[in-house]
């Protein structure tokens, strides 16, 4: 029998506010996840531009695999609506990206400081997003607009193994689960959504879920395996 990973996700009305003459709900949820999905990444060998310098390479968790699959579930509603653009860093250090999947809305800005002893060179060639900060060290910093939704992965050209996700989100209303799985979108308006988890290995999931004056529908997202147990890449919808 085909082995399964359900990724299930309760959205839960836990109260109403008022939002621009309309009664806005938080959504509350969770997400479960019972099998590893990511597979551990083969340490980096010392390149030339670390030579007389000792850097640790954090090679990632040791402890709760189940909690930092949890933490890379980025949950968000799909549609162009009204946004709050803010702003977020993702960090080098320990020549990796902490953390390595970070959530924020169209029109952001993010920051990426290096926190190492050593250069770094953050790039991207993704399609919502293309840049190059070339080479700079400890304690610089350089800055990257988003105005675009979409996936957009990150690397350094100095450290092959070095790897993150932003995820854009096309509104304000997006979030990352935590270790336990629990994650809220708050103050959204009554209506009818397409409420979008995505998992790096995983790939993208859609649901509907109706937000109304006094509760949101619950919204489960399964995840399939193969025989070897890896998850399964699902198209996207």
């Amino acid at each position: 029998m085909q082995m399964i990973v359900k990724l299930a996700i309760a959205a839960v009305f836990l109260g109403v506010t008022a939002v621009g003459g309309l009664s806005a709900a938080d959504i509350q949820g969770s997400v479960v996840i019972k099998r590893k999905l990511t597979k551990r990444r083969v340490t980096a060998s010392v390149s030339a531009y670390e030579r007389g310098v000792t850097v640790k390479l954090d090679t990632g968790p040791d402890t709760d695999s189940l909690a930092f699959e949890r933490t890379r579930v980025a949950v968000y509603l799909e549609g162009q609506f009204q946004s709050q653009p803010a702003t977020a860093a993702l960090e080098q250090k320990n020549r990796q990206f902490v953390t390595d999947t970070l959530v924020v809305p169209a029109g952001s800005t993010v920051s990426f400081p290096n926190r190492d002893p050593i250069f770094h060179n953050v790039f991207s060639l993704s399609k919502p997003k293309t840049f190059d900060l070339g080479n700079y060290p400890k304690d610089h910093t350089r800055t990257v607009n988003f105005p675009k939704p979409g996936i957009v992965f990150v690397n350094c050209h100095l450290h092959p193994n070095m790897t993150a996700a932003i995820v854009v989100a096309p509104n304000q209303w997006c979030t990352k689960a935590d270790g336990a799985g629990r994650f809220a979108l708050t103050d959204v308006p009554p209506g009818a959504y397409t409420l979008v988890a995505w998992h790096r290995a995983a790939g993208f999931f859609r649901q509907t879920v109706k937000v109304a004056k006094d509760h949101a529908s619950p919204v489960e997202f399964i995840i399939p395996l193969d025989e070897t147990g890896d998850a399964k890449v699902v198209a996207q919808r």
